[in-house]
């Protein structure tokens, strides 16, 4: 259902009379670039289904971010076996157009994860959706279906999650699993392939690209975190450019970047520093476990008790043994270390000697992403646990709970109008000052479960929680 305020009417239409594709830069996942920063008008600290509400829509499921077109807000939802693709009008919130695609198969989840958890990206009148039950769909302006490119099924425990994006007329899609993972361009009016990478040494991850542009010239690249490493790859030929390794083994988080440095938040179970072990290499682990000198281990024949509780998370190819391919990453996991990085941009080749300006190691967040925003890097942790950080120097600037919101998060922080915003899975958004001594200027609670991340568009603040969009701002607006 769907309300709207009238005392705001008159303003919405002029509004959106005045709308520009230059005005909505909320094309994708987090924004601009996935910055999470908006700028424009003045933004409401206090909000909810009762206090500076333009309106709410009632949606399907799906954990998916609103992506803005000129004229629609995009987003994705299921219900069933029924892949949804949903555009609403960006001056009432009213439905224009659903599309539903009946889903073939039916991938693995984690019990957070959703079959509509990645989020749209758009051109401004075309709009480019993923499932991982599906592949990549485009839709025109009214919704009819441009192409369709069939992809999976995937080898992912627990679903997959990146998004996709656009550039120079093309569609990037990141599919990483615990084995055949890849990604791939592909012409965005077309759907013709134009190039794809095969990423045989990553595991799950669950990361959306960012675009650079590297000041030297050579072209635009697009970087790309995965398991133990960062790529950056041409967005022309898909060629490697150059890259850097000691990333954790699973990604989930969206980096954020300023002008030479890239911040990459990685966490990953059993990679705290000081969890790290030795293990020796599969000739050596062969020839002290492998009874029955078939050249591969068996469930029986595992020498960590930890892989017979977790067999799948052991056995990627999942063919009942631990071969060569396992091995490897069962030694490249042992060995890697969670942290947040600060990454110098550019080069060519492998740049893990030079490129690493510095790393920090505690209280790390799952899967929110950070927040760059007025000189300061912010990290949202489970708990309501904020971080502050210089992004220079990695020193922490301030660490507290944000009181009243200590449950999980889901949801990645979002910047506007010198406020932060920060959504738990519960649905209480904390609006903080910036700051190195930041603190908090509201606590707001929408009353309904939160996962998706807020947009931030024209002075108002974009909200879905699992039962609906909502709209906020200032009553002036």
């Amino acid at each position: 259902m769907n309300f709207c305020f009238p005392a705001l009417a008159l303003s919405l239409i002029g509004w959106f009379f005045s709308l520009s594709l230059s005005a909505s830069e909320w094309t994708r996942f987090r924004g601009p670039n996935g910055s999470g920063v908006s700028e424009g008008a003045a933004l409401p600290s206090e909000f909810g289904p009762a206090k500076n509400l333009v309106w709410r829509t009632s949606l399907p499921s799906g954990h998916s971010s609103p992506a803005f077109g000129s004229s629609s807000i995009f987003l994705t939802g299921f219900e069933g076996d029924k892949l949804l693709t949903i555009a609403l009008d960006r001056r009432s919130g009213e439905i224009q157009w659903q599309r539903e695609i009946l889903r073939k198969r039916q991938g693995k989840l984690h019990e957070d994860n959703t079959p509509a958890s990645p989020s749209p990206a758009t051109d401004g009148e075309n709009v480019y959706v993923f499932f991982q039950d599906l592949g990549l769909v485009s839709y025109g302006p009214n919704g009819g279906e441009r192409w369709r490119m069939p992809l999976g099924p995937f080898n992912n425990l627990m679903g997959l999650g990146a998004s996709p994006i656009l550039a120079d007329g093309k569609v990037i899609q990141v599919c990483d699993a615990e084995s055949g993972a890849f990604m791939l361009a592909a012409d965005k009016d077309t759907g013709e392939v134009a190039w794809r990478d095969e990423r045989s040494f990553v595991r799950r991850g669950f990361s959306t690209p960012l675009l650079y542009d590297p000041p030297g010239g050579g072209g635009l690249q697009v970087l790309v975190t995965g398991s133990y490493r960062l790529i950056a790859y041409s967005v022309a030929s898909g060629k490697k450019m150059w890259w850097t390794r000691g990333l954790t083994w699973q990604q989930k988080p969206t980096p954020v970047k300023d002008r030479d440095t890239i911040y990459v938040q990685n966490w990953a179970g059993g990679a705290d520093l000081g969890n790290q072990k030795q293990v020796p290499s599969f000739e050596a682990a062969l020839k002290e476990h492998d009874k029955d000198q078939d050249g591969k281990l068996s469930r029986e024949e595992a020498p960590d008790p930890a892989m017979t509780g977790n067999w799948p998370h052991f056995d990627l190819d999942q063919d009942g043994y631990l071969g060569a391919g396992d091995w490897e990453q069962y030694r490249n996991r042992s060995a890697s270390v969670n942290s947040v990085m600060a990454i110098r941009l550019g080069g060519e080749g492998d740049m893990s000697d030079s490129a690493i300006k510095w790393r920090y190691h505690k209280s790390l967040p799952n899967v929110p992403s950070p927040l760059l925003y007025k000189g300061v890097l912010y990290m949202m942790k489970e708990g309501g646990i904020v971080t502050s950080l210089d992004p220079e120097t990695g020193k922490v600037l301030k660490q507290a709970r944000l009181p009243g919101a200590l449950g999980r998060y889901f949801a990645s922080p979002v910047a506007a109008d010198n406020k932060i915003f920060m959504v738990s899975e519960e649905g209480k958004i904390s609006v903080l000052k910036p700051g190195a001594d930041w603190e908090v200027l509201a606590s707001n609670d929408l009353g309904e479960p939160c996962y998706a991340t807020p947009a931030i568009v024209d002075g108002r603040i974009y909200v879905r929680t699992t039962k609906a969009l909502y709209c906020f701002s200032n009553p002036s607006e």
